[in-house]
Parts: C-alpha cells; structure tokens; sequence
C-alpha cells in the first residue's frame, strides 16, 4: 500500500480518540489560526483548512465558532507548538507535537510516559531526518496526466504522484499545500478531497513483535492521551 494509506490510518485512530481532547484539539488549532491570519475565513488560508477538517470529524459548529470568536472578542490566549523526538524499542523512533499553554506542563507529561515505558527522548533533530515533512492531497475524478496538467498550469512543482485504487494522491512541500488544492479545484470544481494533511512521513519502516510491540503500543497510548499532544509520527508498522 502506499504511504496515503499511513495518513488515513492515522486519521481514523485520531477520530477515535475521547471525543472531548478532539474537540479541545481543533478548537485551540483553530483559535490559534484566526489570531495569526485573522478571523474571515475565506481569506485565511490557514484557517479554512482547519475548519474543514473540523467539520470533517463531526466537531459542532459551535465549538469552531466559539474559537473564532475569541480572537473577535480580544481574547489573548497564548499557545506554544512544542515538538519532542522519540526514540522507541528496537529502532523504533516517534516525533510528537504537541500546542499548549504550557510548555512546562507538556514536557513533564511526555517525559512521564517516557519513564514508564523506558524509552528515551533525543535531542531535537535527532530523528526529523529520518522523515519526510510532506503535504499530501488526494482525490478523484482526475486522470495521472490530467492532474500533472494542472500542477503544471499552477507552476507547481511537487514531489510525487500515486494512483491507488482509482485515487490521485499529491505530494509536495507543505506550504503548497493550498495552492495544489486550488489547481485541482480550477480543473474538477466539485472536487472532495479524501485526504489534506500536512504531515511527516518515516523514510523506512520497522517491525517490531512481542515485548518490543506491547511496550511501543502502551506509549503510543500514554501519549495519546496527553492533552495537549496534537499528533504523532512513528515508523512502526502497525
């Protein structure tokens, strides 16, 4: 399977989550868009992106307006993106993102979920090189050169192309994550994009089994229910 199959795989174990971190997830990500790039969201790139996505995963409309309307009525909250490299049983590596208002907080938890499963935390760039920090845009209803047309007309220039099961997957650098949607929408209008993320993609993947397996799934468990973690890469394959 391709690598669009990790993304999805990764979104559907995230929407499984306690309904309430991810309702608390977006609506800081969303808030903290619209103090960045302002509140009208057609405007904000960043921000329309976001709320889509929320809709996406069934998050209410007032929890995406209530975030909006923070920065409307002057609220100053202040959020941090922290990012901490992992590295896990037998080759095994995470890198684990997480926006708080507490750094210290935030540390201290990831830290505490470290000790208990006996990993270690590397320095920053330790295990970043070891992926590929890509968008990645997919949909259907475009052939292979169709598509390439487009990014073309776009003076895009992306990093790859998959067909998998009749869908079109694009990769490229994640500031052109927009722009790559735009092309395809100026050539299929009713375009539904299966798959939008900007994401880190493990150059290989490792195998893990037995105790290796049980300790890498209790952390990937802890961390996911930090909550200020946002998201977690890994190269294991699960």
């Amino acid at each position: 399977m391709g690598r669009a199959y990790e993304v999805r795989k990764a979104s559907i174990q995230k929407t499984g989550a306690a309904k309430a971190k991810l309702y608390s997830m977006y609506a800081k990500e969303i808030y903290q868009a619209a103090k960045n790039g302002g509140t009208a969201i057609d405007s904000n790139h960043a921000l329309k992106r976001l709320v889509e996505k929320a809709k996406k995963e069934q998050v209410p409309g007032d929890i995406i307006n209530r975030a909006i309307d923070k920065v409307n009525s002057g609220a100053d909250e202040a959020y941090t993106s922290a990012s901490y490299e992992l590295f896990g049983p037998s080759g095994s590596t995470l890198i684990v993102n997480c926006l708080t208002d507490n750094v210290n907080r935030s540390v201290s938890s990831v830290r505490a979920a470290i000790n208990k499963c006996h990993v270690k935390m590397g320095a920053q760039g330790s295990v970043n090189y070891l992926y590929d920090h890509l968008c990645i845009v997919s949909f259907k209803g475009l052939s292979e050169d169709e598509t390439i047309d487009a990014l073309i007309e776009a003076g895009l220039d992306i990093s790859d192309i998959e067909i998998e099961d009749g869908e079109t997957i694009i990769y490229g650098e994640p500031s052109d994550l927009f722009s790559i949607k735009s092309a395809i929408s100026s050539k299929l209008p009713d375009v539904t994009f299966d798959i939008d993320e900007i994401t880190m993609i493990p150059k290989e993947k490792v195998i893990l089994n037995g105790e290796d397996l049980e300790v890498f799934k209790k952390l990937l468990d802890m961390l996911e229910e930090i909550e200020d973690v946002q998201n977690i890469y890994h190269n294991v394959e699960l």
